[in-house]
């Protein structure tokens, strides 16, 4: 190279080597874009990639006069950029004295006395983890060779392993590999001297890449093939069609030598089936898998399994309000409901009655407080949001592909009001307003997520371990969803375990997790006789018996002591619940950072965990009438026809109606359930010398006629109400 002197031929370390034999030159890429005297003043397809022959000549005489500060030889065309530095340099010196190079801008170079470093504060833990791109362990310092992310706070690598991935991903796949983060990412990697091309991925530029993935396997793997055409043969929608494993898809059989009945079941082959039994996990992997392939496409979905069968409630879904029963009603107001309990504690308790009741009605009174101040907060944060819409074209078959893709769309941008257009949907609500859209997008899309294989427990859901949801960046994109939905007037969630709320409010270094959290059977059975024991021999002896897993957790050890088992079963809880799904918890945590949601949750806990971890409160009649406010010139109590009102709310509430109060909300503001952010405008009530009820979707506003007698307002509620609703359905 005529700039540093060197024959090594290094495209990771010094760029392409170019030899030009016209003119007797070669040089380094790197050398020449980081060469302080000299600049592009030519075209794309002149000299080389624009810096002119004549110009090179140039810096290699400038450079022959300047001796290197490190190799103490001729020809340093580098030099600090740091005012009053005087070093120079070559680029391969520059290289092994820890030198920082900038690929961008002016091509700046620092030297090690005035290279940029990143800030580390004092709190942050020093030891050691693993590096995401070559899982090998990193220590967390202050060091060239170290470099940390600045958008997820344990997320460290390697220099040389974040070099050799840019040089790969280029300028449009480059982003952090544990939160996806792109744009911060890469200014932050560009600032210490990390060279991004300007091309596209390796992986894409590589011919017929990916041609190995249109084949199939086809054979079939069983002991005993009952197919006389052979094992390979296949014939699709038939019997001897090939099934593959669901897990490897390495292995096949025919749907009639295993007994299936449609390709649309889950098939696995001997072999992950015993990895999976030795795991303890087999049997909710295979209740997992049965679950998804009863979608109503029968098509696999990551995400929409169906959720769990159980009678309407109150608080139900407003497609079915003609099949509430008085009597459902009145069974679910019971003053122990499930409902305000948290979703991490709901157990069957039979405390005494008077104490229940008064224990639940001040629980309740204190989360109304606490949701109340979560509606203001909300209110402060949806300042962000502008005038300017995004539209969501939302397929009702299918509401988890069709909210993934409008998420992940380029023009979306969780700042913009929020339009929402179902497709494919036979009971599309046909109202002159995109809130009753939006509401009931949100609501379903809450419903799929609290069921979906990324959660896992049966009330207080704590964060899954999918490696295929990680790969696709799932969590990410959960995190956003609901942080989108709270700010845009979407439900709460309401199903988190207090342990996953904890690990996002105060980080998973500060929280212990109980064997509740722990949803797999089998971990927790071992668990639980590990913390039974009575005596160290069978102590010790059960942790003989389930030696792969403790080693798989970590948490192998001699044990020489009874005592010792309540370290041992946090240590393994700790593992389970907490460090297995660091990258997946580390992943939702960005997600919620959308609109700023996680910030507010970090300093108002409490307030913030009345929605995330305890279900919206049953809708009451005292609930709804102080919902709306009266407008009227006159006193509200004197209000003619505010008696029938409340009167109406309360035989609705107590099932002496064929509406619902969520039919009542529905009709009034295109939503069958109060947002956390509450409603904008607030519902408001009119009493006007009118023939029939009027909801006004638009203001919120519900108009109501003046009636001689109750029975005549009732009639009146119900008729309209309910031929309106049905209407919309039709």
């Amino acid at each position: 190279c005529v700039l540093c002197g060197r024959t090594d031929d290094c495209p990771e370390k010094y760029g392409e080597k170019r030899t030009y034999v016209g003119y007797s030159l070669t040089v380094h890429y790197y050398c020449l874009l980081m060469s302080s005297g000299i600049w592009q003043r030519g075209e794309e397809d002149e000299g080389v990639d624009g810096f002119l022959i004549t110009d090179i000549r140039k810096e290699v005489k400038r450079a022959a006069k300047l001796k290197c500060n490190i190799c103490k030889k001729k020809g340093a065309s580098i030099g600090c950029v740091a005012p009053k530095c005087k070093r120079s340099y070559h680029f391969p010196c520059g290289i092994q004295r820890e030198c920082i190079f900038q690929f961008m801008e002016d091509f700046r170079s620092y030297c090690w006395e005035h290279r940029p470093v990143q800030e580390f504060m004092d709190k942050e833990p020093r030891g050691a983890s693993q590096c995401t791109i070559c899982l090998d362990l990193v220590e967390h310092l202050p060091v060239y060779t170290v470099l940390k992310s600045p958008c997820c706070k344990n997320a460290w690598f390697h220099r040389e392993c974040l070099q050799y991935q840019a040089l790969s991903a280029g300028i449009f796949f480059f982003r952090c590999t544990v939160c996806n983060n792109k744009d911060k990412f890469q200014k932050e990697m560009l600032r210490m001297g990390i060279h991004i091309p300007e091309r596209d991925a390796s992986w894409e530029l590589e011919e017929n890449a990916y041609q190995d993935l249109l084949h199939c396997y086809q054979h079939c793997d069983v002991k005993r093939c009952l197919c006389k055409k052979g094992r390979d043969y296949n014939e699709p929608d038939s019997k001897w069609e090939i099934q593959r494993c669901q897990y490897c898809g390495s292995r096949g059989t025919h749907l009639a030598c295993s007994s299936l009945k449609s390709w649309e079941q889950n098939w696995e082959c001997m072999e992950c089936r015993s990895i999976f039994a030795k795991s303890g996990k087999y049997s909710k992997r295979k209740k997992r898998a049965l679950a998804a392939s009863e979608n109503s496409n029968g098509t696999p979905c990551l995400l929409e399994e169906p959720p769990p069968k159980s009678p309407r409630q109150s608080s139900g879904s407003p497609r079915s309000f003609l099949l509430q029963s008085p009597k459902i009603m009145c069974q679910n107001l019971s003053p122990c409901s499930h409902l305000e309990q948290p979703a991490s504690n709901r157990v069957t308790v039979s405390p005494s009655p008077v104490m229940s009741n008064w224990n639940w009605s001040l629980r309740r009174k204190y989360l109304r407080q606490q949701r109340k101040e979560v509606c203001n907060i909300l209110k402060e944060l949806k300042v962000q949001v502008q005038t300017k819409t995004t539209r969501l074209n939302i397929n009702a078959e299918n509401i988890w592909s069709s909210a993934l893709k409008g998420f992940r769309q380029r023009i979306f941008s969780p700042t913009n009001t929020i339009e929402v257009n179902f497709s494919n949907c036979k009971n599309r609500l046909k109202t002159n307003t995109s809130s009753a859209s939006k509401h009931h997008f949100f609501q379903v899309l809450m419903l799929h997520l609290q069921n979906s294989s990324l959660f896992e427990g049966s009330f207080g859901k704590n964060l899954s371990l999918d490696f295929q949801a990680l790969k696709e960046n799932l969590y990410f994109e959960v995190g956003k969803m609901i942080a989108v939905s709270l700010v845009h007037g979407g439900p709460p969630p309401g199903f988190f375990s207090k342990t996953l709320f904890k690990c996002l409010v105060y980080g998973p270094e500060n929280v212990k997790p109980a064997l509740e959290d722990v949803a797999d059977v089998d971990v927790a059975q071992t668990i639980k006789t590990i913390k039974c024991a009575n005596s160290l021999s069978s102590l010790q002896s059960t942790l003989q018996d389930c030696c792969e897993f403790l080693t798989s957790a970590g948490c192998l050890r001699p044990v020489t002591a009874l005592c010792e088992k309540n370290m041992l079963v946090n240590d393994i809880l700790i593992y389970h619940v907490i460090k297995r799904i660091t990258l997946p918890l580390e992943s939702f945590r960005q997600g919620l950072k959308t609109l700023g949601v996680l910030e507010k949750m970090q300093t108002h806990p409490d307030v913030f965990s009345s929605i995330f971890c305890y279900k919206p409160e049953r809708l009451s009649a005292e609930t709804v009438y102080n919902l709306f406010t009266i407008h009227s010139s006159s006193d509200v109590n004197k209000v003619e026809g505010a008696d029938f009102w409340m009167g109406y709310l309360q035989d609705v509430e107590s099932g002496d109606s064929v509406v619902t109060l969520e039919d009542i909300l529905l009709f009034v503001t295109g939503s069958s359930y109060i947002p956390a952010i509450g409603f904008d405008p607030e519902p408001t009530i009119k009493f006007l010398h009118i023939r029939y009820p009027i909801g006004n979707r638009l203001l919120n506003c519900l108009e109501l006629p003046r009636t001689k007698t109750y029975q005549q307002f009732k009639n009146k509620m119900e008729l309209t109400i309910r031929n309106t609703l049905r209407a919309e359905r039709a």
